[in-house]
């Protein structure tokens, strides 16, 4: 079942079905610099989700800086990640720059299996593929407990609900 956003008003499909609250976390393999991380490779605590379409861009910046931020405060009851289609190496720059040390970034340029399996995936719509804006809180024992798919790719995301929730996951 193909699901829309928009992006910059315009419609765009994301590839895969939508998930829901309750729904396992589905699996996916991503680079981390140039080692593959998996979902059973991320721990078995509460862990957040920040996706993304590029860290180059402002929204992406701040939503990705804001989370570094309000995360510090929960140490580590908690596992956070931004996820892009950016290259790792822009990734690991980004961090550099900008002083982000909490989030992990990992990215989803290899086989975009992250944005297909959790229905992130722009696939039509855009000259080229971008991961949607989404974020999802997975709690310790591989549940969703926590799922948005922000509207307007351009709109940030729901910072508060996002983070009671993965304070609530984390408990």
């Amino acid at each position: 079942m193909a699901h829309t956003v928009t992006f910059k008003g315009n419609p765009v499909t994301l590839a895969g079905s939508p998930l829901k609250v309750g729904d396992p976390a589905p699996a996916f393999k991503c680079l981390k610099v140039l080692d593959p991380v998996t979902l059973a490779d991320t721990p078995a605590k509460a862990r957040l989700f920040s996706v993304v379409p590029s860290l180059d861009t402002p929204v992406c910046s701040t939503q990705t800086k804001k989370f570094e931020e309000e995360i510090k405060q929960l140490g580590d009851a908690v596992a956070c990640y931004t996820i892009s289609l950016d290259l790792p190496f822009a990734q690991k720059r980004f961090c550099s720059t900008e002083g982000i040390a909490s989030m992990t970034t990992l990215s989803d340029v290899h086989d975009h299996s992250f944005g297909k399996n959790w229905g992130v995936l722009i696939e039509s719509g855009l000259p080229l593929p971008l991961l949607a804006r989404a974020v999802f809180v997975v709690d310790k024992t591989g549940k969703l407990t926590y799922v948005e798919y922000v509207p307007e790719v351009t709109s940030e995301p729901n910072y508060a609900a996002a983070l009671e929730a993965l304070k609530a996951a984390a408990k």
